[in-house]
Formats: C-alpha cells, sequence, structure tokens
C-alpha cells in the first residue's frame, strides 16, 4: 500500500469513527447503523491480518470504553472480524458495490452474535430474538449506510495515476 492509499484510507475511516459518536446517537435507533463497524471492515481489507486484529482490537477499545457492562466483549468480537475481514479480503472486497453490501452485512452479523453470547447479559429467547431479528436489521441498516458512504467517499478512494 502506497502512502497517499495510506492517507485516503486513515481519512475515510476517522470520516466513519465521527460519524458513529456524532450521527449515531442522533438518530437513536433500535437496529441503529455500526459506522465503528464499517471502518474496521474498510481498514481491515487492506491490511494484513495481524494489523487487522490490533486495528479491530483498538477500536473494540473505544467502543468499550463507554459501554456499562460487558468490557472486552467488543473488543473480542472486533479483532475477530477484523483479523477475518483482512483473511477473506480476497474473496469478498472487490469493485462491486453489492458484493461490498454483503461483506458489511455478514461481518456486522457475526460481530453482533460474539458480542452478545461474550457479553452474556441477554439470555434465552430475548437472545435467539436480539441474534435473529434486530441484529439482522441493524446489519441490514449497516450494510445499507456503508455502501452509500462507499459511493461517496468514491472519489477519495480510487487510485489515482500520474
Amino acid at each position: 500500500m502506497s502512502w497517499s492509499t495510506a492517507i485516503r484510507t486513515v481519512i475515510a475511516c476517522a470520516i466513519f469513527i465521527v460519524l458513529h459518536y456524532s450521527l449515531r446517537p442522533l438518530l437513536a435507533w433500535r437496529a441503529s447503523i455500526d459506522f465503528l463497524l464499517i471502518a474496521l471492515l474498510f481498514g481491515a481489507v487492506r491490511m494484513r491480518p495481524g494489523v487487522a486484529a490490533i486495528y479491530g482490537f483498538a477500536l473494540g477499545l473505544l467502543a468499550d470504553s463507554l459501554a456499562l457492562g460487558g468490557f472486552g466483549a467488543s473488543a473480542l468480537a472486533m479483532t475477530l472480524v477484523g483479523f477475518a475481514a483482512s483473511w477473506l479480503k480476497a474473496v469478498f472486497f472487490a469493485d462491486n458495490l453489492v458484493l461490498n453490501g454483503f461483506f458489511l452485512f455478514l461481518g456486522k452479523w457475526m460481530f453482533d452474535i460474539i458480542f452478545f453470547l461474550v457479553e452474556r447479559r441477554v439470555h434465552g429467547g430475548e437472545l435467539v430474538m436480539q441474534i435473529f431479528v434486530w441484529s439482522l436489521l441493524s446489519a441490514a441498516v449497516t450494510a445499507l449506510a456503508g455502501v452509500l458512504a462507499l459511493m461517496v467517499l468514491r472519489p477519495l478512494l480510487e487510485t489515482r495515476t500520474a
């Protein structure tokens, strides 16, 4: 990765992180957009698996720092999702927006499954409802927002030839 590509990736990830802590609280949806996960997946596919895991761990700690319970659940989930995203980047991450949307959907849903199982705050039928209803809705909204963001940020991210 060249320096200009790395800087553009850092800028795009910073935009997603700022959106997570500025726009997401204003929306206050039950199935909310997870801009931190978009930033994780967007950055992880441009990194090696070990670096992507460290990046996911850092973002997870950032998310956990504001959580009242279950400290470490986001860090573990984002570490695993970041590592897997970096490892699978050749398979999924292409210039196709539908594949990117599916990749974002799957990444968000896997994050939620790991998070709720590790956090152990939700049990029984409520856990099933959370994973198969609210997490799927949140994954769909996150994928849609991620695809729209990728379309808007495409001029920033496209490689320029001199």
